[in-house]
């Protein structure tokens, strides 16, 4: 007997029976921040804002997060309003509370009182059923870190390429 290949994508599925969907993603802060830390966060929002969320109308260009008593909270990140609220729609850039344990905010003020360190969200998604922020805490990075970035992204871009080009012409001989 011969095996049969399947016609499903398992490591879709596996994504799907996780239940985690990714939403909205922060590239601005994978340029800018050079990521020492990530930690997933819970995050308090309205109906209005939940469903607006979910239909992918988040912008975490120029977002932020802050400790103050106790509590971490997002600061301007646009949740755009939801069209069909007759009226009952949020406010789109206000502060918003995130959820975490008491151990995990003392570490990060610790941590955020060193020079340079801050939070930023990088990505917004669902997670079975339930709206999730990943927050990283982050240094920025100098020109030079950049264009070093975007060497490296180039120089294995063109081997990638160069290995490909190799293996097809090396296959016709």
């Amino acid at each position: 007997m011969t095996a049969q290949r399947s016609m499903y994508n398992f490591e879709g599925m596996a994504q799907k029976e996780k239940g985690e969907a990714i939403l909205v993603r922060n590239k601005k802060a994978f340029h800018d921040y050079t990521i020492l830390q990530t930690l997933e966060a819970g995050i308090s929002l309205l109906g209005t804002e939940v469903k607006s969320v979910k239909g992918g109308n988040v912008v975490l260009k120029d977002g932020y997060c802050f400790i103050r008593n106790g509590e971490v909270f997002l600061r301007n990140v646009h949740i755009g309003t939801y069209p069909y609220a007759h009226g009952m729609n949020h406010d789109p850039v206000r502060e918003r509370k995130l959820l975490l344990h008491k151990s995990e905010i003392r570490k990060l003020n610790a941590k955020i009182k060193e020079k340079g360190l801050t939070l930023v969200p990088l990505q917004v998604y669902q997670k079975y059923g339930k709206v999730k922020i990943e927050i990283g805490l982050v240094r920025g990075k100098r020109l030079y870190d950049k264009k070093e970035d975007i060497k490296k992204r180039d120089m294995s871009r063109d081997l990638k390429q160069n290995y490909r080009t190799s293996n097809l012409s090396g296959g016709l001989k």
